[in-house]
């Protein structure tokens, strides 16, 4: 009877709960994996790499050298960085004071560096704190596309520029340079052509976005993932809300996406010129290479915030430039603290403080279509 009924397949309820589904197995299995390949990859940096490049104590002499003339520098330098997070914000998501775009900046940003992969939990971060603040789904849906999309082709964009600048100057590329500035080179061209395609027409849309979700799809495939749920419909919904606003506002947006990104490597120079990296030993523009391949680098989601990742590549970076071992190590370390610490912890008062007194926002009465 009841081998019968099991070939049926019924499986007695308590059975079924003792063996949990394949498929969430294989879940828990991925995710230890990648929390026990991002403790790896931090402990081994701290505690091999870097002191293997150069002496903890004597980091730590250069950072006690620090003038106060320099403490002065590096917090003002950390504050400029921190006021540029709100205006693309603000441009991309009309209504959103100065205030209220550092609470969600902050906010999501800190939820970015606390979680691997983070920047899937801080555009969802994002997206319900403006929610809960009385923005239309569709409007934030825009405003999360937009600021997401501007800070990816800035990214994708910095290494080709640093690449110009070190051919100018008459320095020799590294391979890791030239490779990153290929790559930023064809995927910026297919963005940008992608961008151009979409906001032309409603067919192109279509098109272009089935075409994306089939690639995609095929692509996940590979890597048994389920297809997309998004198509050339999705496309079509992106080019109706997006393209009007676009056309009036992206000077302002790419203006405030390149500011707030450059503010994020003022700090990292200041840290270098005030731990005795000077310019005969590391440039402007050497930095600025290392800086724009570490951003690519570190957008990778192995570790939170990419901890140990960009700190080994950077430091790797500017030493192979000719800067000092441990001046470079102190510099790096500083640079990464100033850009860490204080959005995590504005972050978290803003995290306890999110939803009390809210901007009013009165959302006009017309139905919504899906986000993309």
């Amino acid at each position: 009877m009841e081998a019968g009924v099991r070939e049926l397949g019924y499986v007695p309820v308590a059975e079924q709960e003792l063996k949990p589904p394949r498929r969430d197995r294989r879940r828990l299995i991925k995710r230890g994996v990648m929390i026990s390949l991002s403790v790896g990859v931090i402990v081994a940096t701290f505690a091999f790499f870097l002191p293997s490049i150069a002496n903890y104590a004597d980091v730590w002499q250069v950072v006690k050298g620090l003038s106060w003339t320099w403490v002065v520098a590096l917090v003002v330098a950390t504050c400029i960085n921190l006021a540029t997070f709100a205006p693309p914000w603000m441009i991309a998501l009309p209504g959103l004071g100065f205030i209220r775009a550092m609470e969600l900046t902050q906010a999501s940003t800190a939820l970015s560096l606390v979680f691997p992969g983070g920047a899937a939990v801080g555009i969802a971060g994002s997206y319900g704190i403006t929610r809960r603040w009385g923005f239309r789904g569709r409007d934030v849906a825009r405003g999360v596309t937009l600021v997401g999309l501007w800070n990816q082709l800035m990214n994708l964009a910095f290494p080709i520029i640093a690449v110009f600048l070190l051919t100018i100057e008459g320095d020799e590329l590294t391979a890791a340079l030239a490779t990153a500035a290929f790559i930023g080179v064809a995927l910026l061209g297919v963005v940008v052509t992608g961008l151009i395609l979409v906001l032309l027409s409603n067919r192109l849309a279509c098109d272009l976005g089935d075409v994306a979700a089939r690639f995609i799809s095929w692509a996940f495939a590979l890597v048994h993932r389920g297809p997309v749920s998004w198509g050339g419909e999705s496309f079509k919904r992106f080019r109706d809300e997006v393209g009007d606003f676009l056309e009036k506002k992206w000077p302002w947006l790419t203006l405030a996406a390149l500011v707030g990104n450059l503010t994020v490597f003022g700090v990292l120079l200041v840290s270098l010129r005030a731990l005795d990296v000077p310019a005969s030993e590391v440039t402007v523009i050497e930095a600025f290479a290392a800086w724009a391949l570490i951003r690519i680098i570190g957008s990778i989601p192995i570790t939170p915030g990419g901890i140990g990742i960009v700190e080994l590549g950077l430091t790797g970076a500017l030493v192979g430039f000719g800067g000092s071992n441990a001046g470079v190590v102190a510099a790096v370390l500083v640079y990464r603290f100033l850009t860490m610490v204080p959005t995590l912890t504005l972050g978290l008062i803003s995290a306890l403080t999110l939803g009390k007194n809210g901007p009013k926002v009165r959302a006009p009465q017309q139905p919504e279509f899906p986000s993309p």
